[in-house]
């Protein structure tokens, strides 16, 4: 009832699991501010206990005190000191947005938003402010013959740690903006969902033998339907298993992280001995569904981010941009094969496969990272060519049994490249790199054929 009275700005976060809350929380402006903020009004108490009530200047030198009239002057004078770096600080928070927006990808806001650095700036400034704008209240009607120390050595403190923090934040932006740091960030933040969110959430839970499925109590199967439209932004894979083990139950989910489904569409179907006795509507709530994706248990959201960032520099005419962002896919590439397992089957406790994944192999984590660079770079020879060296290094550090997968990729990418336009020596870098490729791949047979192609004999 309670909340119904609150903004639904407000309402969203108690309506949220603790995880997509806590996820949220950090990803907003006021959060780190407003602990910084409370943390300012506790610190201001406890400096007027020191001045007021354990009156600090009979214990200190002579040197450290200073009259009520001096240390409301400057107060008041440190108020518009430090609201005018919070102001100027604000300014530069919008130009970086701006530029990201506009020259990367507007996706990109949300993680600079969501950076430690920038969070604990913001922090400092507004800590700061309040600070010395409560303390001024405090000291306004101080009689002139009292004497301050903690007031004004913490009041002069605080401007100096506002200032060093102003450098800081520029130097940040400056350092955050530039491409090789943004493409590596985005990189990190990927390698950060496979490591702590599909790792702990399913690699724990996945087997590769399917065992007993139940399929003479598949003709029975049911479907559970979406009660609302939205992106599938997290599921409670280990409470979903551990009350499907209880319910003797096997749930195939029809959907992944990441996917839009309206009401009514089929989220889940399950089968088996208890199918008939269950409450559908505690499977449905593991499921949660947002207006938005996000980066909790999707990887091909952050994956995408990478790609746009390289989509937009082609658009731009900026190869460098491009070449760097295909590099750190490639790295990418690397933490998908050796963390994800690419079988759809988590079992309980007792090796029963209690739920079923959509099937997803390593070809598709492919497309997800370079197929959209590919699709834009389109005749930009010299991209492809960074796109296809790339795949030659996966390959020469992955299992050999994903190399026919690259080794497709790369012959699907040169089969829409027109070879007579080419110029000569973008064709002999582009056939060198399918070359290493093909040797890495045990595919040199394949390669002469391509070779041939880009180089008919002259009849």
């Amino acid at each position: 009832m309670l909340l119904d009275l609150l903004p639904v700005s407000l309402k969203k976060y108690f309506e949220m699991s603790k995880r997509q809350r806590k996820h949220e929380m950090q990803s907003t402006l006021w959060y780190m501010p407003a602990i910084y903020i409370s943390a300012a009004i506790a610190f201001v108490s406890l400096t007027l206990i020191l001045d007021l009530v354990l009156e600090l200047d009979q214990y200190t030198p002579s040197a450290f005190r200073v009259s009520a009239d001096i240390t409301r002057m400057l107060v008041s004078t440190l108020i518009g000191g430090i609201l005018t770096l919070s102001a100027f600080t604000l300014n530069s928070l919008l130009v970086v947005l701006t530029t990201f927006s506009g020259q990367f990808s507007p996706r990109l806001l949300l993680n600079f938003v969501s950076d430690k650095q920038t969070q604990h700036c913001l922090g400092i400034f507004n800590g700061s402010f309040v600070y010395v704008l409560v303390i001024f209240l405090f000291t306004g009607n101080s009689s002139a013959k009292e004497e301050f120390v903690a007031v004004p050595v913490i009041t002069v403190l605080l401007a100096f740690v506002s200032a060093i923090t102003f450098i800081y934040f520029i130097n940040h932006a400056t350092t955050w903006m530039q491409v090789h740091n943004i493409t590596y960030t985005m990189k990190r933040s990927s390698e950060q969902i496979i490591n702590q969110s599909l790792r702990k959430d399913l690699e724990s839970y996945r087997t590769e033998e399917p065992g007993d499925l139940m399929e003479n109590e598949q003709e029975n199967t049911l479907n559970m339907r979406a009660t609302r439209s939205g992106y599938i932004q997290l599921i409670d894979y280990h409470s979903m298993i551990h009350e499907a083990q209880k319910d003797d139950i096997i749930i195939q989910l029809n959907s992944q992280v990441g996917d839009y489904i309206l009401r009514g569409n089929s989220m889940m179907s399950y089968w088996g001995p208890g199918a008939d006795q269950i409450n559908e509507n505690k499977y449905v709530q593991m499921i949660e569904l947002g207006h938005k994706e996000t980066e909790l248990q999707d990887i091909n959201m952050g994956m995408h981010k990478l790609a746009e960032i390289a989509i937009k520099s082609i658009g731009n005419n900026d190869p460098k941009t491009a070449t760097n962002t295909i590099h750190q896919m490639a790295e990418l590439m690397l933490t998908v094969e050796q963390d994800i397992t690419f079988t759809p089957y988590l079992k309980d406790d007792e090796d029963q496969v209690r739920v079923i994944l959509l099937s997803e192999s390593f070809d598709y984590y492919i497309y997800r990272g370079f197929g959209y660079i590919r699709h834009y770079a389109k005749d930009n020879h010299l991209i492809i060519t960074e796109l296809v060296a790339a795949l030659g290094l996966v390959a020469g550090s992955i299992d050999s049994s994903k190399h026919d997968m690259l080794w497709e990729f790369a012959c699907n990418t040169l089969d829409h490249i027109e070879e007579r336009v080419i110029y000569k020596l973008d064709k002999t870098f582009l056939l060198n790199a399918v070359k290493k490729l093909a040797k890495t791949t045990d595919h040199l047979l394949d390669y002469y054929e391509i070779e041939r192609r880009f180089y008919p004999q002259e009849k």
